[in-house]
């Protein structure tokens, strides 16, 4: 078996704290129809005569696609290792070993992990800026990635992910975010923490809403959202200056916009509730039961700046279509007191016509 030693130079200009142009040396094991054992013993062979090419010289790794089910032991005396790619091997476990080693990036993607095969404690990677993990068998979030306060950039899509933790903002320094091809049904609103992200990617998921903390993204230009169940888009995102790549394309609010509001009769409690509330009526003093107090005191405003009336169980949803960097019109979602608000409401397009046009606006990507 032959192996092949690769010299090249390289730097990350984009990095405040990158090293000037440095030298890299690289063992590549790459198609080599290698299992471990093998790869093992490939590792035992290496020379020890020549300066350049003893194994702590070595600062990156190649061994996509092979047959590796596992990290061979005896890669520790690789002790400068700065690139892993370990893609498209079928690995199900990950030793605690390789958190020893400085790197800055780790490519497992396309394996067969899942949390327990991951190392228990990672904060030993303080260096690691690039982890892909793409298309391995994570059904939940692997929680040791959030001791790598380092990481920039993280990709964990095509998983079984259902759910994100909170603690995701734990990762402050991430610059690209990666969740498309999970099954994710909701991300927290602790996203809106990750003030350095500049692409966030969640398409081919379940979600059905964003949180309004996203327009804290100041920093973001690419949010990928295909594919998934969106109706509408928080008011909030119209802020997000930065945003030049927005893909909204097989999603509800694309596919079939509203266009027929169902109106149901409100009950007889929220019609008097109405009076008593448009008409300021103080009912402050009067002996009413508990709960028709908190239901009083649960009113909404109508967003229609020209109706003075509320609301409370009965609402008319309505979408309005909003300016957004100058370049095309989102749909967000209203809510109304009544459907007479869709009508007398301005600035509002309303009909299939306007909406098939604002259709072809929204479609990007």
């Amino acid at each position: 078996m032959s192996y092949n030693y690769g010299s090249s130079s390289s730097s990350d200009s984009s990095d405040s704290d990158s090293f000037k142009t440095v030298s890299i040396k690289t063992l590549d094991f790459s198609y080599s129809s290698l299992d471990s054992k093998t790869l093992a013993g490939q590792f035992e062979l290496l020379p020890n005569n020549d300066l350049n090419k003893r194994p702590e010289n070595i600062d990156t790794l190649l061994l996509y696609h092979n047959n590796l089910s596992s990290f061979p032991i005896n890669a520790s005396k690789f002790t400068n290792l700065r690139l892993i790619d370990l893609s498209n091997n079928r690995l199900t476990h990950l030793p605690q070993e390789i958190t020893s080693f400085p790197l800055t990036t780790l490519i497992a993607r396309n394996n067969l992990l899942t949390v327990q095969s991951l190392p228990k404690d990672m904060s030993g990677l303080k260096n690691l800026k690039v982890f892909n993990l793409s298309g391995n068998q994570f059904t939940n979030f692997p929680m040791q990635i959030l001791d790598v306060h380092s990481l920039k950039y993280l990709y964990l899509g095509n998983n079984l992910l259902d759910q994100i933790p909170r603690e995701i903002n734990k990762l402050c320094k991430l610059h690209v975010l990666s969740l498309g091809g999970n099954v994710l049904t909701e991300i927290p609103d602790t996203f809106g923490h990750l003030y350095e992200l500049e692409a966030l990617i969640l398409s081919d998921n379940l979600l059905e809403s964003l949180p309004a903390s996203i327009a804290n993204l100041k920093m973001l230009k690419s949010l990928l959202l295909h594919n998934n169940k969106l109706r509408t888009l928080p008011t909030e995102i119209i802020t997000l200056k930065c945003l030049s790549q927005l893909s909204l394309r097989d999603n509800p609010l694309v596919i079939r916009f509203v266009s027929d509001m169902m109106y149901n009769p409100p009950s007889l409690l929220e019609l008097a509730s109405r009076t008593l509330k448009v008409h300021e009526i103080d009912y402050s003093q009067e002996p009413l039961p508990q709960n028709i107090v908190q239901y009083l005191n649960s009113a909404h405003h109508c967003v229609n700046p020209k109706c003075k009336g509320v609301f409370f169980d009965n609402r008319i949803e309505h979408i309005k279509f909003v300016d957004f960097c100058g370049k095309y019109r989102v749909p967000l979602l209203q809510y109304l007191c009544s459907s007479r608000c869709i009508t007398n409401s301005p600035n509002v397009m309303y009909g299939n016509i306007k909406n098939e046009d604002m259709m072809k606006k929204v479609l990007l990507g």
